[in-house]
C-alpha cells in the first residue's frame, strides 16, 4: 500500500493535477452556494469534460467539485438563511442566528474548519480502513434501513422544542408530501390529484428551496429584516477574522463525533449528507450540557452539521471503490466517470489500477486542504452578502430560487411547486410551526415506508425480521434513548420549577 501511496503522491502533485483540484474546489464551492445546484449536479456536469483528461486528473477534478459543493451550501445557509444544498439545511438552525448576532465571521470559520475536519477524517477512512467499512455496509438490509429511518425521525422530538404538537404536525405534513407519487412496491399512483408531473413525487431540492428561500425573501420585502441586516453588517465590519480552528479546543468532541457519524452514514448505501447533518446535529444536542441553547446561534450547532455532512464524501466512496456499490447519487455518477476511463470498480481496481485509485483517494484528502484555504481567506468576501440592501437581495434570492428550481428538471412545474412550498413555509413561520421536522420527514418517510414493505415481503407478511437482527437491536436502543432523553429533560425542568415555586 505504501508503494502505491508514494506513486500516487507523485501523480497528485503534477501541475495539471494541482490545477484540476484547485479549479474543482473553487467551482464546487460556487455550485454549492447557488440554491438548486447540488454536488450531484456539479459532478454530473463535469463528467463530460474529463473525457480528454488523463484518468487521475479527471478524478481529481471530480474530487474537488464533490468536496467544494458540500461545503459551499453552508455559505448562503449561514449568511442569508438559504441552504445552497439539502446537506446544509441543519446548518441554518444555529448558523443564521449567529449571523444575526453579528458573528458571521465566526460562523464561517467554524463551518470551514468543521467541514475540512469531517472531510479529512472520511478521506483517511477511505484510504486506510475501506474494506472493513465496506463489509459493514453489506450488513444493512431493509430491516436495518427501516430502523435507521425511524431513528432519524426521532430527531423531530428534539427539533420541536417550542411546541411538541406543532413539531409533530409539521412532521406529519412532511410524511404526507413524501407519500405523493407512486407506491414504492406496487407502483400504484397516490395523492397526485391527476397531475402527471407528480407521478415521480415532489422533488426534494425544489421543496427545500421553497421552504427556506421564499419565506426569507418575503420577510426581507416586508422590511422586517432591514434594520437587523444593517446592524449585522455593522457588527461584521467591526468583527475581526478569528484564527483558524480557534474553537477546536472547545468543540473537538463535536468535530470527532459528527465526523464519525457522517463517515458511517456515508458508507451505508442510500443514506446521504442531508441525513448525516440532521443526525450529527441531533447527537450534538443530545450530548450537550446546554441543549436549550441549540437553535439560538451557537458554534457547536454549526460544527455538528458541517462536520457530519462533509464526512459523507469519503464514506460514500468506500462501498463504491471496494465493492462497486455507490453510496449515494454522487458516487453513482463517479462510477460512470470511472467506467468512462476504462476502470472497473471492485477489489480488482486496487490491483489493476492502484496508482489511479490511490491518487483519487489522496485527492479526496488534499482537496479538503485546498478548500480550507478558499473557505478561510474567502470569508471576508462572503460576508459582503449581508451588506446588500434588502430591496436588492430579496428579489435576487427569488430569481436564484426560480432558476435553481427550473434547472433541476428543466420544468416550470417545479417552479410552481417551489413557489407553493414557499407560501406554505411563509405561513408556517408566521404561525410558529418549525420547518425542520417537515423536511426531515420528507427525507426519511419514504425510506422508512419502502423498507418496511420490503421487510414484510422478506417475512411473508410478518414484521419478525425487524427484531431478529443484531444491528436492528442497536438501532432500536438508539431510537428509544433518542426519544426518552428530551422527555426526561423536560420532566427534570418541570420538577425544578416546582421546587423553586415551593421555596
Amino acid at each position: 500500500m505504501w508503494d502505491n501511496i508514494r506513486v500516487a503522491i507523485t501523480l497528485m502533485f503534477q501541475w495539471q493535477s494541482v490545477l484540476a483540484m484547485t479549479i474543482g474546489v473553487a467551482v464546487g464551492i460556487c455550485i454549492g452556494a447557488l440554491p438548486g445546484l447540488s454536488a450531484t449536479m456539479g459532478v454530473a456536469l463535469v463528467i463530460p469534460l474529463t473525457f480528454a483528461m488523463p484518468p487521475e486528473v479527471g478524478l481529481l477534478l471530480i474530487a474537488g467539485i464533490y468536496n467544494g459543493a458540500i461545503y459551499g451550501g453552508s455559505i448562503t445557509a449561514l449568511l442569508i438563511r438559504v441552504p445552497g444544498t439539502p446537506a446544509s439545511c441543519a446548518t441554518i438552525f444555529d448558523g443564521y442566528p449567529m449571523t444575526q448576532k453579528g458573528q458571521a465571521n465566526v460562523a464561517l470559520e467554524v463551518a470551514i474548519s468543521s467541514s475540512v475536519f469531517g472531510g479529512v477524517i472520511s478521506a483517511l477512512a477511505l484510504l486506510f480502513i475501506a474494506p472493513p467499512l465496506a463489509e459493514f455496509s453489506l450488513a444493512f438490509g431493509p430491516p436495518e434501513y427501516f430502523w435507521l429511518a425511524v431513528f432519524g425521525l426521532t430527531i423531530i422530538v428534539s427539533l420541536a422544542s417550542e411546541s411538541m404538537v406543532k413539531g409533530l404536525l409539521s412532521g406529519c405534513l412532511g410524511l404526507f408530501v413524501g407519500m405523493i407519487g407512486q407506491d414504492p412496491v406496487t407502483a400504484r399512483v397516490r395523492f397526485t390529484f391527476g397531475i402527471p408531473d407528480l407521478l415521480g413525487g415532489v422533488e426534494l431540492v425544489t421543496m427545500l428551496i421553497g421552504l427556506f428561500s421564499i419565506p426569507q425573501a418575503l420577510a426581507m420585502l416586508e422590511n422586517k429584516l432591514q434594520s437587523l441586516t444593517l446592524d449585522m453588517a455593522n457588527d461584521v465590519e467591526q468583527e475581526k477574522s478569528p484564527p483558524m480552528f480557534h474553537l477546536f479546543g472547545e468543540l473537538w468532541r463535536t468535530y470527532v463525533r459528527s465526523s464519525i457519524i457522517g463517515t458511517v452514514i456515508g458508507v451505508i448505501p442510500g443514506a446521504g449528507a442531508n441525513i448525516a447533518s440532521y443526525i450529527g446535529y441531533s447527537e450534538a444536542r443530545r450530548n450537550s450540557k446546554n441543549p436549550e441553547l441549540f437553535g439560538t446561534g451557537i458554534p457547536e450547532g454549526v460544527a455538528a452539521s458541517e462536520a457530519a455532512n462533509n464526512a459523507v464524501t469519503g464514506g460514500s466512496l468506500i462501498p463504491l471503490l471496494t465493492l462497486g456499490i455507490p453510496g449515494n447519487a454522487v458516487s453513482a455518477i463517479v462510477l460512470g466517470g470511472l467506467m468512462i476511463h476504462g476502470l472497473t470498480v471492485g477489489p480488482q481496481l486496487f490491483t489493476d489500477n492502484a496508482d489511479i485509485v490511490y491518487t483519487f483517494m489522496l485527492g479526496m484528502l488534499f482537496t479538503n486542504l485546498i478548500m480550507l484555504f478558499f473557505g478561510y481567506y474567502g470569508a471576508r468576501v462572503f460576508v459582503n452578502v449581508i451588506r446588500i440592501p434588502n430591496n436588492v437581495l430579496a428579489p435576487l434570492v427569488i430569481v436564484l430560487s426560480v432558476i435553481g428550481a427550473f434547472a433541476i428538471r428543466n420544468s416550470m412545474f417545479d417552479v410552481g411547486i417551489m413557489l407553493f412550498f414557499g407560501l406554505v413555509g411563509y405561513l408556517m413561520e408566521k404561525f410558529a410551526y418549525p420547518l425542520a421536522p417537515a423536511v426531515l420527514a420528507v427525507i426519511l418517510g419514504p425510506m422508512a415506508e419502502s423498507n418496511l414493505r420490503r421487510t414484510m415481503l422478506m417475512g411473508r407478511g410478518s414484521i419478525r425480521p425487524l427484531f431478529t437482527r443484531p444491528i436492528c437491536w442497536v438501532l432500536i436502543v438508539l431510537t428509544v434513548v433518542s426519544l426518552a432523553i428530551p422527555f426526561m429533560r423536560r420532566f427534570k425542568k418541570g420538577k425544578g420549577r416546582e421546587g423553586s415555586l415551593a421555596n
